[in-house]
């Protein structure tokens, strides 16, 4: 019986010394992987934000002609556009009601002096002063 439980503990000491073996190859393995990534990370902080990360997948951006409005289109039509390319660039408000004002010509300029200084960058403003008279 002696011989048996000597025998088990022996097993036991050489699967032990097994789990032990693998159990370190995998924190090597693990530290590497680890390693790598703590690497990768670094070079991230380094590397300006706005440097591509690998050039040859630059691609232009298409570009969207600045639209104009002079009365030889209808204002719905000029809207519908200008809503949806300012959509597009996610433009805010102000920014919206700006770009509204510089694409005003001929005769539609002139409804800017109807409305006060302060309200010039209120997109709703804007619209409602060109709907009124267009």
């Amino acid at each position: 019986m002696k011989k048996k439980v000597q025998g088990v503990k022996g097993e036991i000491k050489e699967v032990k010394g097994d789990v032990q073996k693998k159990i370190t190859e995998v924190e090597d393995k693990a530290q590497g992987k680890i390693s790598v990534l703590e690497k990768r990370i670094s070079d991230l902080r380094i590397r300006p934000s706005d440097f591509p990360a690998n050039p040859g997948l630059l691609y232009s951006r298409p570009t969207v002609k600045s639209l104009t409005f002079d009365r030889n289109t209808s204002w719905t039509v000029f809207k519908t556009q200008y809503d949806v390319v300012s959509s597009v660039k996610g433009l805010v408000d102000r920014i919206k009601a700006s770009q509204l004002v510089a694409s005003l010509r001929g005769s539609p300029v002139e409804i800017l002096r109807g409305i006060p200084a302060d309200k010039l960058t209120d997109i709703t403003t804007i619209e409602k002063s060109l709907e009124s008279r267009f």
